[in-house]
């Protein structure tokens, strides 16, 4: 490659994730700089899956990643209260029972 070919090639990021099994979730593995789609796959190939196996593998440009920006993250939260829908509200499910109990034991006794 001539000089003045090789300084115009510019580099981008790429992010590698891959899946382990089929029913498992993609993982963010490592970033790397390639001239284009290509070369970044083939690169990705050759450092990763030398490695470890998978059943499939992504290769992402960084900048076509969407990041939420700091002043859109308050439109993630719920607008809703559904955290009875979470498992974690169960984990205090007795507790909760025996205060309502002595509540209303309360009430009975002062009504009398």
């Amino acid at each position: 490659m001539s000089e003045q070919t090789n300084s115009k090639q510019t580099f981008d990021v790429y992010e590698v994730f891959s899946q382990r099994t089929h029913t498992s979730s993609f993982a963010h593995q490592f970033s790397l700089l390639a001239p284009n789609h290509e070369v970044a796959m083939t690169m990705a190939r050759e450092n990763f899956l030398r490695r470890d196996a998978v059943v499939n593998i992504w290769v992402v440009k960084r900048d076509d990643i969407y990041v939420c920006p700091p002043e859109e993250r308050q439109y993630l939260e719920r607008l809703d209260n559904k955290a009875y829908r979470e498992t974690k509200g169960y984990g205090d499910l007795q507790s909760k029972w025996r205060a309502h109990r002595e509540r209303y034991e309360q009430n009975q006794t002062n009504n009398q």
